[in-house]
């Protein structure tokens, strides 16, 4: 009996220990840097800035010397038959002699050397390929910027829902208390059966949300392990607390910040597509230029009716050439004034875009500093609302279990002071949130 005992003990410790690897305490900003480590749309965007940095190079090495070797057989099952005049062999004038020329089978090993001398397309491709990374690039900071901001909300939904179910649940702890109570004074005599069912009503309710909170808590840790790229079923515990997340995201400064609009990603995103463009007309125009390319070639070959090129008698003849390519473009029926004008077209296009995309992000900042300064002030007088309902409520349960209240007074009292509780949630959440947002669309990133 004890193997099996000590092999239960054991599976028991281990199941514990993995148990207590998966689970990761995170506060806000670790939540940030894993997120930024292991979403998977963070990981992509790394890869693509990875794949702009060898296109780079692929676009670079175009115009470096090329080396290539070809190893070419050829055995013919049919020679060709060629006629000439019989008379080069002392036949009749007007005869013509069959002959074959060449043996059956031969073999040529080259190698060729090139090198691109002048291409227009070229120049403007090696700077076409540093914009292109440029873009790779902003396109990962506009990415982790995006997935900063969802981690905060992800992160904001979980512990709004902690904290609303532990208020939930003292409420419901107050609430039976006072059904409890009420519940004697009725068994007494003293109360009306109203007073009972309206508290129990209310009671409730509570309890409905209190059940409700906790799946929503269920969904909003799997909503957070998605956001920062843990599996879903992942144990995560937020270390943050509700008022100290809150208060520490109240930062009036922000609100001053310089309006940079070239700082901001989206203008930098907007301009990289008017660079592209012009790069494009560049490119179209090239086309109008002369290429220049030089080549040195050099090989072998070997002739005979059988195969015999692997053995070491076999007689090679050698050669070599060297020569250079140039190709002037003169005539194409308007298809590359087209194709100029095309460009030229897209790029007016990317112009405007540009105009445009400042005078939104002007907006988009005006409204995110409004939002956010609303959010800090909402939550100012939500404190202050709910210090109200809390006394009010507090009067009210007072002056009804003295007999000078209804039980309807009371219960309104208390939905008030419920809603007041949920308002103020949502008000601190909003306080976080908002902060993110003119965070994100200035691109002032606090530096942790």
């Amino acid at each position: 009996m004890v193997k099996p005992i000590v092999l239960i003990v054991f599976l028991m410790v281990s199941f514990l220990g993995v148990s207590q690897e998966e689970e990761m305490p995170f506060t806000l900003q670790e939540a940030i840097d894993y997120a930024l480590e292991n979403n998977s749309a963070s990981k992509n965007a790394t890869r693509e800035i990875e794949a702009a940095e060898k296109r780079k190079w692929e676009v670079t090495a175009t115009g470096l010397p090329q080396l290539n070797a070809a190893i070419d057989y050829q055995n013919f099952l049919k020679q060709p038959v060629s006629v000439i005049p019989a008379i080069f062999f002392g036949g009749q004038p007007g005869e013509f002699a069959e002959v074959t020329f060449g043996t059956k089978q031969n073999a040529n090993a080259t190698a060729t050397l090139s090198q691109l001398l002048f291409d227009g397309s070229y120049l403007v491709g090696l700077q076409s390929a540093k914009v292109f990374l440029e873009i790779s690039k902003n396109a990962k900071e506009k990415t982790d910027l995006e997935i900063r901001k969802a981690t905060i909300n992800a992160y904001g939904n979980v512990i709004i829902t902690n904290e609303s179910i532990k208020i939930l649940q003292r409420n419901i702890t107050i609430l039976e208390k006072n059904v409890s109570d009420i519940t004697k004074i009725y068994e007494n005599g003293l109360e009306e059966e109203e007073s009972v069912e309206q508290l129990k009503l209310t009671l409730q309710s509570l309890q409905n949300n209190l059940q409700n909170a906790i799946r929503l808590r269920d969904l909003a840790y799997k909503m957070f392990n998605i956001t920062i790229g843990r599996p879903i079923e992942s144990a995560s515990v937020l270390t943050e607390n509700l008022n100290t997340l809150t208060d520490k995201n109240v930062a009036l400064s922000l609100l001053d910040t310089d309006e940079n609009i070239e700082n901001t990603i989206d203008y930098r995103i907007a301009n990289n597509d008017k660079t592209a463009k012009e790069l494009l007309l560049k490119l179209e125009k090239s086309k109008y230029l002369p290429s220049l390319n030089a080549f040195l070639n050099g090989g072998y070959s070997a002739f005979d009716e059988s195969f015999v090129f692997l053995n070491k008698d076999t007689r090679w003849f050698g050669s070599s050439l060297f020569g250079v390519s140039l190709n002037v473009p003169l005539f194409s029926s308007g298809m590359r004034k087209a194709a100029t004008q095309r460009a030229k077209i897209n790029l007016d296009i990317a112009e405007e875009n540009l105009n445009d995309t400042e005078q939104k992000i002007k907006l988009e900042i005006a409204a995110a500093k409004s939002n956010y300064q609303y959010a800090i002030e909402n939550y100012n007088n939500k404190k202050e609302a709910l210090s109200l309902a809390e006394r009010i409520e507090k009067k009210n349960q007072i002056k009804f279990f003295e007999g000078l209240g209804t039980s309807f007074d009371l219960r309104q009292a208390q939905t008030q002071l419920y809603a007041s509780q949920n308002e103020l949630l949502q008000a601190m959440l909003n306080v976080i949130t908002k902060k993110a947002d003119l965070e994100t669309v200035l691109n002032e990133i606090p530096k942790n």
